[in-house]
């Protein structure tokens, strides 16, 4: 009987990063539920749309900067 693959690697938990992505759309979660806790405690009106645009566009950068980033790391 052979052992799976995923339990022989050597995982060594000191060697890993956290992976940018999973930092970005963990931001982009906590902005969305700010903005809605916001809108309803403060009554504010925001426009969906513009706020809908401007997060996608801030994911958008910060994927490509942590991708970056993360390339630059590895040379």
């Amino acid at each position: 009987m052979s052992t799976p693959e995923h339990f022989t690697r050597n995982n060594n938990d000191g060697d890993r990063s956290v992976r940018a992505g999973t930092v970005v759309w963990g931001l982009i979660a906590i902005a969305v539920g700010v903005l809605v806790l916001l809108s309803q405690l403060v009554d504010i009106n925001l426009d969906t749309g513009l706020v809908l645009m401007g997060l996608l566009v801030g994911t958008g950068v910060a994927l490509v900067v942590g991708g970056l980033v993360s390339m630059a790391n590895r040379k």
